[in-house]
């Protein structure tokens, strides 16, 4: 796989590069959070960092090859690339969006590697979630931005919202989007 170029690379080139480098040494990971966002976005929404849950018990060659790649970590779980502003966080698994740990990534074939992330429809309750619990309105115009670009289920999201108590969060989004 062909390196970005870091120094303007976008969250989705960066996400692919390190995701793929992990999966063809056996390492399958899932992009979750803001980053997700920023790829459904097409680049309208930026995000700094990209978190990647380990889905593998191969957890221990993560440094060696993030070293290969060019980054270094940095503290706790983030890696750092000299030549790019953006950085890698490895977040504990297993992956989840409020209660909810049974998530079916949607999955992306790149140069003969499997690469997993938040679905469109995962993607948006992920982003309420913040918008629920951390009252981050940013984070509901990134659940907009991503449910006007992609179809996405939303008997799942409105049941979602009400589960996790806050049923005008569902209400907020689609208003937005007529």
């Amino acid at each position: 796989m062909r390196e970005p170029k870091w120094e303007n690379c976008t969250e989705e080139e960066v996400w692919e590069y390190v995701a793929w480098t992990l999966a063809k040494n056996g390492i399958q990971t899932m992009l979750v959070g803001g980053a997700v966002a920023a790829i459904y976005s097409e680049g309208i929404y930026k995000s700094g960092d990209l978190d990647m849950v380990i889905m593998s018990y191969m957890d221990e060659k993560v440094p060696e090859l993030m070293k290969s790649i060019g980054f270094e970590k940095s503290s706790g779980r983030h890696y750092t690339h000299p030549k790019c502003e953006k950085f890698v966080e490895f977040v504990l698994g297993p992956p989840g969006i409020g209660d909810d740990i049974k998530i079916k990534p949607a999955v992306r074939k790149v140069e003969g590697q499997t690469l997993y992330l938040y679905s469109p429809t995962d993607c948006i309750r992920d982003r309420l979630a913040s918008f629920i619990h951390f009252r981050a309105r940013e984070c509901l115009d990134q659940a907009v931005l991503v449910a006007k670009k992609f179809p996405f289920d939303r008997k799942k999201v409105k049941t979602w919202c009400a589960t996790e108590g806050a049923p005008e969060a569902y209400e907020l989004l689609l208003k937005q989007l007529t």
